[in-house]
């Protein structure tokens, strides 16, 4: 489990087996320690943010420090992925597809 950051109380990370196939390019973050009630972000090839899902109930404001901090960090964070599995994959998404959908 390669940890990218910690932040307060908040771990930013990838899981060591992220499937097979390989999920796209996304990072964890959870209070505490990697859980697998972990919110999760989709980092897209520009380098912004799509939350996923917000499993362990970060704040809103708070999450969205974090998901500022991954954008500045995107290309940092795509490089470490890419070492750590061989390959990057984005989400493809279109706005109409995701009701209420925010890029942040």
């Amino acid at each position: 489990m390669p940890q990218l950051f910690k932040i307060g109380s908040y771990v930013i990370y990838f899981w060591s087996n992220e499937s097979n196939p390989l999920e796209p390019i996304h990072v964890h973050i959870s209070p505490g320690r990697p859980s697998s009630d972990a919110t999760k972000i989709w980092i897209t090839k520009s380098g912004h943010c799509i939350l996923a899902n917000n499993k362990s109930q970060i704040p809103s404001e708070l999450l969205k420090k974090f998901m500022r901090l991954i954008e500045a960090n995107s290309d940092g964070i795509k490089s470490q992925w890419l070492e750590m599995f061989g390959e990057i994959n984005f989400y493809c998404w279109y706005k109409n597809q995701i009701p209420n959908l925010k890029v942040i």
